[in-house]
């Protein structure tokens, strides 16, 4: 269901609201700040007045959808990206927002202006920009993967809690009803004790196949900022093959398939048991040469996870799929159910259920007949009406976010840690979450937290 609407009007204006909800998070979490039922109820009711004021880092591509959802909520106050081509769209339909190609000077020219941050550029910039907003006290929603690396994840996680900052990762599937249904059925136990899961997705997020044309030289676009688009990561040429969009397939810009995929697919899952951090981590890959195709992510991978036992579940083993590497089929799929390209399937001692990416969409026991037979347990669960509306009630109500970045961030370093592993592959890698390092591997310690180029550290 719903969010209850609020039953009384607050007297304060949008920014002494805002500033007390910052400032008493902790607090107000147990009793929650009433405001006006217009705020929470039909957007295009909301008054301007009443609307937060959102400054927003990378404008193009997902950038752009998030910045459509958030509009409904909020004031779109100032704009930054480094490439004034991709962003053009976003730049038109917000004539009145400030726009800025550098983040820092952003904050050190508008940051009284406005409450909130966006974060939807590439993943190797996420951190430094989410970082930022944090230390001027600014609510933040980052898009996945949460960082670019473990240290960045732990960093990020430290500081939103110190500074109680309303958080959101951009896994937009944690707020669909599909979620908690599967959420719901795992934990009453529709298929026992979970033992085993098959995870993935086949989208191939792979630069080997352009690595031989990076000696190419390329004249850098006259819309672009090509040094402040690299940020943290270290300095190297212009190429088209890096961007727009395809970024994702190298590893000093995004975190392949696994990076892309796992904070959708893997969610219900790391929701419904708990699944924490993994001891042990291990890949294989095919036809990839680290030493030598190592600036690309392969085309495809499998990563095994082992996750102990906790209070609730044993021990489970989660197997992640990339790219040409397809979960396996289900023998329990009918003739004509698909393949699962980007989905799991969840294996425990009294059955198997299978779901889709982006929230569990699909969720369903299998074979078919176990699903038509199934009686649904009651909804313990409550329903929010997306994840951009859920981040601005947290806001507005002083809570927390249902994917905060100490679930997010949680969820992101597992992916993380595959990286790691996929660099690594066919090492077995023993994780240490409480010293946050590896147990039998300094090499793998030395990737935790890559050194960022001067002037772009945390």
């Amino acid at each position: 269901m719903n969010a209850p609407k609020p039953t009384r009007t607050s007297t304060l204006n949008r920014r002494q609201f805002l500033r007390r909800a910052s400032a008493t998070t902790a607090v107000i979490a147990a009793a929650p700040m009433i405001v006006p039922s217009r705020v929470l109820g039909a957007d295009s009711q909301t008054a301007p007045s009443n609307k937060i004021n959102l400054a927003c880092i990378g404008v193009g591509g997902q950038g752009g959808g998030d910045i459509g959802g958030l509009s409904r909520f909020c004031n779109i106050v100032a704009l930054c990206d480094v490439d004034s081509r991709h962003a053009t769209k976003t730049f038109e339909k917000f004539p009145s927002a400030k726009r800025f190609k550098d983040f820092r000077k952003m904050f050190d020219e508008a940051a009284a202006s406005f409450d909130a941050v966006l974060v939807a550029t590439p993943d190797h910039f996420h951190a430094v920009a989410a970082m930022a907003a944090i230390k001027h006290g600014k609510h933040v929603y980052c898009e996945k993967p949460l960082a670019h690396s473990v240290g960045e994840v732990r960093a990020l996680m430290k500081a939103a809690r110190e500074s109680k900052v309303v958080t959101q990762l951009g896994n937009q599937g944690h707020s669909f009803n599909s979620i908690r249904d599967c959420v719901e059925w795992i934990q009453a136990g529709a298929i026992g004790q979970v033992h085993t899961i098959h995870a993935g997705s086949d989208a191939v997020n792979s630069g080997v196949d352009q690595l031989a044309s990076l000696k190419e030289q390329h004249p850098v676009p006259p819309t672009l900022d090509w040094d402040l688009w690299l940020g943290p990561a270290q300095f190297r040429p212009y190429h088209p093959a890096y961007l727009p969009g395809s970024w994702r397939g190298w590893t000093p810009f995004g975190n392949g398939t696994i990076g892309d995929w796992m904070c959708h697919v893997v969610d219900p899952v790391f929701w419904a048991l708990d699944l924490g951090a993994p001891k042990t981590i291990v890949a294989k890959v095919k036809d990839w040469d680290p030493k030598t195709q190592g600036d690309a992510f392969p085309k495809g991978d499998v990563v095994t996870f082992e996750f102990p036992a906790n209070a609730k579940r044993g021990p489970i083993t989660m197997h992640w799929y990339s790219g040409v590497e397809r979960v396996p089929r289900p023998e329990e799929f009918e003739a004509d159910d698909k393949n699962i390209g980007a989905g799991a399937v969840v294996i425990g001692d009294k059955g198997k259920l299978a779901y889709g990416s982006h929230g569990a969409n699909n969720v369903r026991l299998l074979p078919a007949k176990r699903m038509d037979e199934y009686q649904r347990p009651p909804k313990t669960l409550p329903r929010v009406r997306d994840h951009h509306a859920d981040w601005i009630e947290a806001i507005r109500n002083g809570r927390k976010a249902g994917s905060d970045f100490a679930y997010g961030g949680a969820l992101t370093e597992v992916a993380m840690l595959g990286v790691i592993a996929i660099k690594l592959a066919g090492t077995k890698l023993e994780w240490d979450a409480d010293q946050a390092q590896f147990a039998n591997n300094t090499e793998a310690n030395a990737l935790l937290n890559p050194p960022a180029r001067a002037g772009w550290t945390l």
